[in-house]
């Protein structure tokens, strides 16, 4: 009897080694293979190693797109599979392998362990990847950049080139982009990653940085002509044309270093403003209020800029440092009636004499309009054509003529001997009156009607005379 229990003992003793030994030889085992019933991202895994799961996950996953940003925002993008680049699990592989293995695989007998991993980090083509990348258009501006600063003239307008800030370092971004991939990230900005620096001004650039701040000050100037309906800031491309140069393009500087105006630049641009808006002696072309447009020429009335005056001013007030911040109007040798591009304005006296009528507008609205008499053109007194204006108001002035002597009560010069006034010695007014019983050259209004234009009418008044 003792013998049988002993063997059985033995037995069980036998029996018990086995099983202690092969769950000590499966826990040894699945400390390099994955214990049964292991689902990764839907790959069973059980018995499989680190790297034969690596492969089946690498093969199935979607590679998605790397985005590689600038400071500018500008972005660019490539396929990492264009890279021959590949999702790496390992190092997540190995630390679930850690975490599961050995005598944690029999809680996987009850239920199966189902993990879902993101690629931790990516492996790429190294050749591929540097090639992609230093073709850039932007690494390669960047390779071609000069380094210095530079004030220059571009296109008419004076700018700052410095080439030592915000630098881009190629190898730098190169490594940086690495960086990144190996920890899984496809979006990368070199500007977080500290990819840009600046380079070390020399003495020459620091010399053009201080010329740079003299050029800066001077164009914003804040100086702007009022030419009336018009405002005409002076502008950096404006003032930009003004600064003095030699014949390769760079500014002339004087003894102290100080940057220099051209005065025949600024009289260039103080005629072109006086073409612009001069009236004196041009052709206007009119819109009658008969419905046609006439030319009608400017004689005693128009705008003249003093080009002379308005040259010395700038070139006194560009001289002065800091910004101006001032209004101009500028000075004229002859004055309209209102100031800018149209110099007529909404307010005058228009002489249609084919019509024999006149028309009083006020700010383009009609105000007034009668009949008129204009010059007797069978003696050849007709009344000239042209755009004139009222010079001088005068109550009860006699006129004479070497045959005649006429009182009228209202007069109103508009060119020499030629003006408006009252004609009460006529019945009747309009018509064609003037082709042979016609004035000496002067436009004669019904007595009536001429006190409220007298009234209404002020000296300088445009009046715009035509058949």
């Amino acid at each position: 009897m003792k013998k049988i229990f002993r063997a059985l003992l033995l037995f069980l003793g036998c029996g018990l080694f086995l099983i202690l030994a092969g769950f000590l030889a499966l826990g040894m085992y699945y400390r390099n293979n994955f214990p049964v019933n292991t689902w990764i991202n839907g790959v069973y895994c059980t018995g499989k190693t680190v790297e034969e799961v690596n492969r089946e996950l690498a093969a199935q996953t979607q590679l998605p797109v790397l985005t590689l940003q600038e400071a500018d925002g500008s972005s660019w993008q490539v396929d990492l599979q264009d890279l021959d680049a590949a999702a790496d699990y390992t190092g997540l592989l190995r630390d679930y392998l850690r975490q599961h293995a050995s005598f944690f695989w029999l809680a996987n007998l009850n239920r199966p362990a189902i993990v879902e991993l993101e690629p931790a980090c990516f492996v790429w083509n190294e050749e591929k990847l540097e090639s992609w990348f230093m073709g850039l258009s932007f690494v390669q501006e960047e390779k071609n950049r000069p380094a210095g600063v530079n004030v220059s003239c571009e296109d008419g307008e004076y700018c700052l080139y410095d080439g030592n800030t915000d630098r881009l370092a190629p190898d730098r971004a190169f490594l940086y982009l690495k960086e990144c991939l190996s920890k899984g990230q496809t979006a990368v900005s070199l500007e977080e990653g500290g990819c840009y620096g600046d380079l070390e001004d020399s003495a020459a650039d620091r010399s053009q940085r201080e010329l740079w701040s003299q050029v800066e000050a001077f164009l914003d100037c804040g100086i702007v002509y009022d030419m009336g309906a018009e405002q005409i800031a002076l502008t950096p491309e404006i003032t930009g044309t003004f600064l003095a140069v030699d014949e390769a393009g760079k500014l002339q500087l004087d003894q102290e270093g100080h940057i220099t105006v051209s005065q025949e630049k600024v009289a260039d641009w103080v005629e072109n403003l006086a073409l612009q808006y001069d009236t004196c002696g041009t052709t206007k072309e009119f819109q009658s209020t008969r419905g046609d447009l006439v030319s009608v020429k400017y004689v005693t009335y128009g705008t003249q800029l003093d080009q002379e005056a308005e040259t010395n001013y700038l070139m006194e007030a560009l001289a002065k440092e800091g910004k101006r911040d001032q209004v101009h109007v500028p000075a004229y040798l002859q004055q309209g009636y209102v100031r800018g591009l149209d110099d007529i304005g909404g307010t005058y006296i228009e002489v249609d004499m084919t019509e024999q009528h006149l028309y009083y507008y006020v700010d383009g609205e009609l105000q007034l309009d009668t009949d008129i008499v204009t010059g007797n053109l069978s003696t050849r007194h007709g009344t000239p054509q042209g755009i004139n204006f009222v010079y001088n108001k005068q109550r009860d002035r006699i006129l004479r003529g070497p045959d005649y002597a006429s009182p009228v009560k209202y007069w109103m010069p508009v060119k020499g001997s030629i003006g408006i006034h009252d004609a009460d010695w006529r019945s009747k007014f309009g018509g064609t009156i003037y082709k042979t019983n016609g004035s000496h050259g002067c436009i004669n209004i019904p007595p009536k009607v001429m006190p409220d234009i007298y009234e209404m009418t002020e000296i300088g008044t445009p009046v715009i005379m035509f058949y």
